[in-house]
């Protein structure tokens, strides 16, 4: 029988930039813990736990022509990751906000290497506290927010 989940895939552009990028968002502004991948994959994957749960997020290549099309950036499929109070959420929120405010207007010239990772590992897109989330709206759905990270993978983050 089932007992769990084990791990969520998420899809990436194929680029060994990617995975700066994926550590910088996943490890960095949500504060998932980098794990080792197996080592006949180095390069193309990151794997991170969330928490002790024993659960990961993995993070592979995607195909570049197919899953990263401008309509494939809107999906809707999305894990959804759980956190521990309302107040950690709201806190997750503001940070999450912050790296896709500040993110994007990050200038290019000149740039150090950790300015440019900062800037392009920014989210895409991030429900702004204190507004109504993106999510359908009514009395059965929890307080929440939606994110869509670097590449474009919808996120839901709630208690």
């Amino acid at each position: 029988m089932i007992t769990g989940l084990h791990h969520v895939n998420i899809i990436i552009p194929p680029s060994p930039s990617s995975l700066e990028l994926a550590n910088c968002f996943y490890g960095q502004t949500l504060g998932l813990t980098p794990r080792p991948v197996p080592a006949a994959q180095e390069g193309r994957l990151a794997w991170f736990d969330i928490g002790s749960s024993g659960q990961q997020v993995h993070v592979a290549f995607g195909r570049e022509h197919v899953d990263f099309t401008e309509s494939a950036k809107k999906a809707t499929r999305h894990p959804c990751f759980r956190v521990e109070s309302v107040q950690k959420l709201r806190e997750l929120q503001e940070k999450v906000w912050i790296h896709f405010s500040k993110g994007r207007l990050l200038g290019q010239e000149g740039e150090r290497a950790e300015g440019r990772i900062q800037r392009e590992s920014a989210p895409m897109e991030c429900d702004e506290p204190g507004k109504l989330d993106s999510g359908a709206q009514g009395p059965e759905y929890p307080t929440r927010f939606f994110a869509r990270d670097f590449a474009g993978n919808r996120l839901e983050f709630t208690v």
